[in-house]
């Protein structure tokens, strides 16, 4: 049987949920950007990726400037804001986003929500909560590309026809608007201060995520452990790897002991972060990997026609 989404009663629920998580957590990212005098805190540098573009300027004439050009692209529609407004609007947005991707089947993987990396995030304006949202939405998929060493592990994992179509598309708009902009880009990856999961003991042990290498979960986790990160706010597109509720709450408490952990030991060298993340997000990520249950068999839903079939 078929059912229009347009028609569902639940439909209605997951946008009045998703619009309040949404404007909740926007409003709650502004207030902090005014109250810590943070502008737009790491967002600003999109948005001033976004400007220098629209000035026809070269915004790589800064060794702080690490953002690939899609990423400016994509902060466009926010650069005639004041930066908190901006970045409050930003992040309410990607909120609600993945709160309405994750609610397709249900209310459960909400509590993603929980996790240290998401707050970690909210303190600093990051990309992640969008990129998580695009594995849910094919037409999002290009907001991978604003970020890539925490993008790429979900567009691989998630890569679909129409995700692919809307990325090229993207890229080809950016090389359009400016087209030396990879190499100038490439020369601050020097710049870029980072860690890589799976060189810091103990993270060779997440090598044995290729033994469930028919799971995409188990890839996603693999790949992202290869990706150089720099904060714990890289590591929530984990949270796209727990399903039911106990897997959601046991990675949401272990998450809190890296956020413990950062505020008892500051500062922190990369090589501790490193390791934090690994011990107290990735392997327990591992652990879900290899103990989950069979999965049950869900409704699927055709995204590109709205078509629910049950």
């Amino acid at each position: 049987m078929l059912q229009l989404c347009g028609h569902d009663p639940l439909m209605r629920w997951r946008i009045a949920v998703s619009t309040a998580i949404g404007v909740a957590s926007g409003a709650f990212c502004w207030f902090l950007m005014n109250h810590l005098h943070q502008d737009a805190a790491d967002f600003r540098w999109a948005l001033r990726l976004a400007h220098r573009l629209l000035a026809r300027q070269n915004p790589y004439d800064t060794p702080f400037e690490q953002y690939p050009l899609t990423a400016g692209l994509l902060a466009v529609p926010f650069v005639g804001l004041r930066p908190e407004l901006a970045a409050g609007l930003f992040w309410g947005i990607s909120s609600s986003l993945l709160a309405f991707g994750l609610t397709r089947h249900g209310y459960t993987r909400l509590l993603i929500f929980f996790a240290y990396p998401y707050w970690a995030g909210l303190l600093t304006v990051q990309w992640s909560p969008i990129i998580a949202a695009s594995a849910f939405f094919p037409l999002l998929l290009p907001a991978t590309m604003a970020k890539p060493q925490v993008g790429l592990p979900v567009f691989l994992t998630r890569l679909s026809r129409r995700g692919l179509l809307a990325c090229i598309i993207v890229a080809l708009v950016s090389l359009a608007v400016m087209p030396n902009w990879p190499l100038l880009w490439l020369r601050q990856i020097g710049n870029y201060e980072h860690f890589i999961p799976i060189l810091i003991l103990p993270g060779p042990l997440l090598i044995l995520a290729l033994l469930r290498y028919r799971d995409r979960d188990a890839r996603l986790l693999f790949v992202s452990a290869l990706m150089p990160q720099r904060w714990f706010f890289d590591s929530f597109i984990l949270w796209l790897i727990p399903q039911s509720r106990r897997e959601i709450i046991w990675t949401v408490f272990f998450s809190w002991g890296a956020g413990i952990w950062r505020w008892y030991h500051t500062p922190l060298s990369f090589t501790e972060v490193g390791r934090c993340t690994v011990i107290l997000l990735y392997l327990p990520m591992l652990a879900v990997v290899f103990l989950r249950k069979p999965r049950r068999q869900v409704p699927v839903v055709d995204t590109d026609s709205c078509l629910v079939h049950v």
